[in-house]
């Protein structure tokens, strides 16, 4: 039987925080299926085929890992891709009480899923997305805080 997790996120970018998470689940699970949320509300700096595109592009020496999006419950994409396991990636304590309502619903609305935390490693810590949207836009140097093909296309965006 195949151990396989939901590694659930907007990933717009995906950071190298992200790598790291993913890198790691792959220590615990055969398979992590990394779903892009499609979220229309959000302002996003690449569309959700831009961003599994390239998380295939970074995960392709890594068959076990599947790139896909997704819409809606968490719950019910987890139990339609006959997983129970949530990762989530975790950098402060602000992450852990957002993460952990998150977790509490999710529990209610599917007993079945669990939720595993993963801290991410030190020299990633301070990584967020938003952030590094932010530092691009103003022409701050991203080396090291996402892949470099994630680097090339927000400087092609900009």
């Amino acid at each position: 039987m195949t151990r396989s997790a939901i590694y659930p996120g907007s990933f717009d970018p995906m950071t190298l925080g992200h790598v790291n998470i993913v890198e790691r689940a792959l220590d615990v699970f055969d398979e992590v299926v990394v779903a892009v949320l499609r979220h229309p509300e959000k302002q996003a700096m690449f569309t959700v085929a831009e961003r599994v595109e390239m998380m295939e592009r970074i995960f392709i020496d890594r068959p076990q890992v599947k790139v896909e999006s997704f819409d809606g419950l968490l719950v019910d994409y987890v139990r339609n891709r006959g997983s129970r396991t949530v990762i989530r990636g975790l950098r402060a304590v602000q992450d852990f009480e957002y993460e952990f309502q998150m977790t509490m619903m999710n529990r209610r609305l599917a007993a079945e899923v669990d939720t595993v935390f993963m801290m991410t490693d030190e020299e990633y810590f301070y990584i967020a997305s938003r952030t590094v949207k932010e530092v691009a836009a103003l022409g701050g140097d991203i080396t090291g805080l996402v892949p470099e093909l994630v680097a090339t296309e927000m400087k092609r965006k900009r």
